[in-house]
């Protein structure tokens, strides 16, 4: 099974209510990141080690979690990261805008802790598929690459049968689709040459 990194970004602007949810969190056995605005959180979620996981308060300071959602979201080229708003009870029209700017979940406060830890949970395995998948995609491209490449009009010695690379160097035939594809050769004789061989043709 993938590995995820089990990590937390907390963006809150009320220090009592971060504090709170830090350490319910860490409690959890999670390794909690926590910061109070949204500059700091975007620093964070735009970076290559961002965790899969983020629990961001909608009115926080600019960038609020509206806004950190869509410019989170606009970067395609980081992996999948699990995003949760956290918003007042009766603030409908801030859940519908942070669903549509690219949140996956929100925890209405106040909130309840069961109710919270079962939704990171299942962030967890969201974020687990979803990486899964990306890795899969990459060891399918891969795959093609190779036998693309092994489709291509190789130069072989009509003596040896050595196979000549792209920086012209020489290989056996099992060394060099070795390399390129990382296939391992297991060697056996066919009926012809087998039948040959008895008759003392081929020795």
């Amino acid at each position: 099974m993938l590995e995820i990194p089990n990590r937390v970004l907390i963006a809150e602007d009320n220090r009592v209510s971060r504090h709170l949810l830090e350490r319910t969190v860490a409690d959890w056995g999670f390794d909690v990141i926590g910061v109070e605005d949204g500059g700091a959180a975007m620093e964070i979620l735009q970076s290559d080690d961002a965790p899969p996981l983020a629990i961001l308060d909608i009115v926080i300071p600019k960038p609020d979690g509206i806004e950190l959602c869509e410019r989170t979201r606009q970067r395609n080229d980081l992996p999948y990261i699990y995003i949760m708003l956290l918003t007042a009870l009766n603030k409908k029209h801030q859940i519908a805008a942070g669903l549509e700017a690219g949140a996956d979940d929100y925890v209405s406060k106040p909130f309840d802790f069961d109710e919270l830890r079962a939704r990171v949970r299942v962030g967890q395995r969201v974020v687990r598929l979803e990486r899964t998948l990306q890795q899969r995609v990459k060891d399918l491209q891969k795959a093609l690459s190779d036998v693309k490449r092994l489709k291509k009009l190789l130069p072989i010695c009509m003596y040896c049968k050595s196979i000549r690379d792209d920086q012209a160097y020489w290989h056996q035939v099992e060394e060099y689709i070795h390399v390129e594809t990382g296939t391992d050769f297991s060697h056996g004789i066919c009926p012809e040459c087998l039948a040959k061989w008895n008759a003392g043709l081929i020795e």
